[in-house]
């Protein structure tokens, strides 16, 4: 099955009138661009000393966007997934994996959430799982013939595949994973990332089109993700690929793609804990580990329960927050509000805790692949050392990159920073040596610092300054409705 049931990309596109409307809030933002100039020039900011004056511009006026005026979940929903449509110099081949009609899949991830249970609140809880559905993806691969104008040629899906192919020198496949909380974003609005990948491991990228909350909650991402890994190591009649050896894999994502990631793997280990197989397409398949994981800012803890939700909005365009500020202040819509009511737009209130939710609170990640994250000095940076430190002293090789002063996703959405060109050479060369000898990969943690790129070595023993009692105590009070004082409701007016 080939044919995705997205929309043309001609209209999820921005209108004309889409277009005059940034225009005019971009007029009405010179007061604050002006002060913003002022402040940096006479190097009176606080981050003037670390970063340009175009970043520090352009990150205020984000800001700013999302401290306006709160939206309704599906407009917010619909402007943040819009597809610009594909030019380039970029392969795109969609494909649609097929639903089928056996429980497997179910099965699997109700087996690794009742194996991790005993981290809920209340056990008795059940989880609703959501029908196993198809599920669509962009193979994407670097073009290098094409120009910054080319089009895709007018050629079926899979004949797009085959070209993409052709210019493939690495065996390197990355099951990527996009951000936006688990309801924003798309394949679509990540494809110069998966693209970038693609051109420096000489790779390819499986960016899947998971279902989005809050009309999908979890599992149903979990699910999806699941689904898009089995497809790659036995793939269904009628996919365009062979199937994939799992060393050749690498599980990436950013954000809340990177909690997916993780969310991912902590299941695979699971089910070879409980020495599990899946049906899949009517036979019992062992279900291995991919060769490695490799993720940016990846979102850790569904609660925010850490003090950098606050203290890092200094350094971040994403203003402070908590558990309920995606959804405070929204007017209602057919999205929004759900009954029974959620503190969270993609999971009930009962699992917030779990470890494939909260993806810190996992007890143990031994036995897994190498694993590189980056990070900034943002909102999830608490979280993201924790996590660090968590998996390295559970025995796994780490390649931890912190970027001193940078904000969330920075090396995705500031493209001309030599800081982000260092971000994609260190996530990009994990990914590739992690493919052609994973032994061969040390585990480091490093900083790098801004502007000069002078990289230090962090010890991972002080990397968080918090136990792990302390950090499921604080995640414990946030879930149970403790909140912090600062940063409540800012996130709702995206």
């Amino acid at each position: 099955m080939s044919t995705p049931t997205r929309k043309d990309a001609k209209q999820d596109s921005p209108t004309g009138r889409d277009q005059a409307r940034l225009l005019l809030a971009l007029v009405l933002k010179i007061p604050l661009i002006a002060h913003v100039v002022l402040l940096h020039i006479l190097h009176l900011s606080e981050n003037s000393h670390y970063l340009d004056l175009r970043t520090e511009v352009t990150i205020a006026v984000i800001r700013s966007f999302l401290n306006s005026r709160p939206r309704t979940i599906s407009s917010t929903q619909k402007l943040f997934s819009q597809d610009p449509g594909v030019k380039g110099r970029i392969w795109v081949s969609n494909y649609t994996c097929p639903a089928r009609g056996e429980t497997g899949v179910q099965d699997a991830v109700l087996r690794a959430i009742e194996g991790l249970r005993e981290d809920l609140e209340d056990p008795r809880v059940d989880i609703h799982l959501p029908e196993v559905a198809a599920v669509e993806a962009e193979w994407t691969g670097y073009r290098a013939g094409a120009t910054r104008q080319s089009t895709l040629p007018p050629i079926s899906e899979r004949e797009r595949y085959d070209e993409m192919m052709k210019e493939v020198s690495s065996p390197a496949t990355i099951l990527y994973f996009h951000g936006g909380a688990y309801w924003l974003m798309d394949p679509a609005t990540h494809r110069p990332t998966t693209k970038k990948l693609a051109k420096l491991t000489g790779g390819r990228c499986y960016s899947v089109r998971y279902r989005l909350a809050p009309r999908h909650a979890f599992p149903a991402a979990l699910m999806d993700g699941l689904v898009s890994y089995l497809q790659l190591l036995y793939p269904l009649p009628g996919a365009f690929h062979d199937p994939v050896p799992p060393e050749h894999i690498v599980l990436a994502g950013d954000s809340a793609g990177g909690n997916l990631a993780l969310a991912l793997l902590q299941t695979l280990l699971e089910l070879k804990r409980q020495n599990a197989t899946i049906l899949w397409n009517g036979i019992e398949r062992d279900v291995p580990l991919p060769s490695g994981v490799a993720v940016n800012s990846p979102w850790m803890d569904i609660t925010h329960s850490s003090p950098s939700c606050t203290t890092g909005a200094r350094y971040d365009y994403i203003p402070a927050v908590e558990i309920d500020s995606f959804i405070e202040g929204r007017p209602a819509c057919d999205l929004w509000p759900v009954d029974p009511p959620r503190r969270a737009l993609n999971v009930d209130n009962a699992f917030l805790t779990h470890p494939l939710v909260t993806v810190l609170l996992a007890r143990s990640w031994a036995g897994s692949p190498p694993v590189y994250m980056c990070t900034g000095w943002e909102l999830l940076g608490d979280e993201d050392k924790y996590a660090a430190a968590k998996l390295h002293a559970d025995g796994v090789t780490v390649v931890y990159e912190e970027y001193q002063a940078m904000s969330h996703c920075f090396a995705m959405l500031f493209v001309y920073l030599a800081e982000s060109r260092r971000c994609f050479a260190g996530w990009s060369g994990f990914i590739r040596q992690v493919v052609k000898d994973p032994a061969a990969i040390k585990g480091s943690f490093t900083m790098v610092k801004a502007k000069s790129l002078e990289e230090v070595e962090v010890d991972p023993e002080k990397l968080s300054p918090y136990s792990e009692a302390e950090m499921r105590a604080m995640v414990g009070r946030q879930a149970r409705g403790v909140k912090n004082t600062k940063g409540k409701g800012e996130m709702s007016k995206l």
